[in-house]
């Protein structure tokens, strides 16, 4: 028998009041951390980034490119299309076949979140991969044919060759820090929408894999391959994007999972305490 959720008696209690107290604590504790950190970014936007700047912010480079300069960002942008394609497709057939009422559960909204990741990195990888075509391969092209038509020149000695490539790399390096421009917003919301998705993802199919599958499939639903979709496909597409990009993830943004797990939480308590209906995963 399922007790009734909207029953004062079912919130009144000691065990209710220790699991509030546990997730309004994880809230606040995320909304410090992250109003502490992201904070300071507002103002590095202002100034010169230093190196220990440099490790927590974001270059628009970095939100289109690839992790290797012999990976074109064109592959990280059809990678991103397809699974965008295929997630959204899942996505429209298992709200069709189920109704709207899956987004009473979690693994739906975390479903949902890597789709929006996947739809928003491809919009920025499209605008990086314009941008590619139009700034940085012109440039390259020209570097080529000045290098190329350069005329003759006289070649150093071992020791001044030395010196000048370390002068050089140096010098490369400085100038490659100094005009990098940091990522707008949407930049740093494919980020943290990342984030919270490998949090979200690695929660839904461990405990979906470890514990639904093994204990309760048998007796309480039958396996289908939406549902296998939604517990593997998701983990499988996020690994691929992350081996392709060039993406940095500061560890404070995981308390945007965090967040998000919290105000999933909250949701429920809501929803269960007008209308009582059985608490099962999905």
């Amino acid at each position: 028998m399922t007790a009734d959720t909207t029953l004062p008696s079912y919130w009144l209690n000691w065990r209710f009041l220790l699991c509030a107290i546990w997730i309004l604590v994880a809230i606040v504790f995320s909304a410090l951390v992250i109003w502490r950190y992201e904070g300071r970014n507002k103002s590095r936007n202002r100034q010169s980034v230093d190196e220990h700047e440099a490790e927590v912010c974001l270059y628009e480079d970095e939100v289109w490119g690839t992790c290797s300069k012999s990976v074109h960002p064109i592959w990280l942008l059809a990678y991103r299309i397809v699974a965008f394609s295929v997630l959204l497709a899942l996505l429209l057939a298992d709200i069709i076949t189920n109704g709207v009422g899956k987004f009473y559960f979690y693994t739906e909204w975390t479903f949902t979140l890597v789709t929006i990741y996947f739809g928003l990195g491809s919009s920025v990888s499209i605008q990086g991969c314009l941008r590619y075509y139009h700034q940085v391969k012109p440039e390259q092209d020209c570097y080529n044919r000045t290098d190329a038509e350069g005329g003759s020149y006289i070649p150093p000695t071992l020791g001044e060759d030395s010196d000048m490539v370390s002068h050089t790399v140096s010098l490369n390096h400085q100038s490659e820090t100094n005009h990098r421009t940091a990522a707008s917003i949407q930049g740093y919301a494919l980020q943290i929408v990342f984030q919270m998705c490998s949090g979200a993802v690695v929660l839904t199919d461990s405990i979906f894999w470890l514990m639904i599958y093994p204990f309760l499939t048998a007796k309480d639903y039958r396996i289908n391959y939406l549902i296998v979709c939604k517990h593997s496909l998701n983990a499988v597409l996020l690994l691929g994007d992350a081996s392709l990009n060039s993406l940095r993830f500061p560890f404070f943004r995981m308390a945007y999972f965090v967040l998000w797990t919290g105000i999933f939480v909250i949701f429920q308590w809501i929803i269960h305490a007008c209308v009582s209906i059985r608490y099962h995963y999905s």
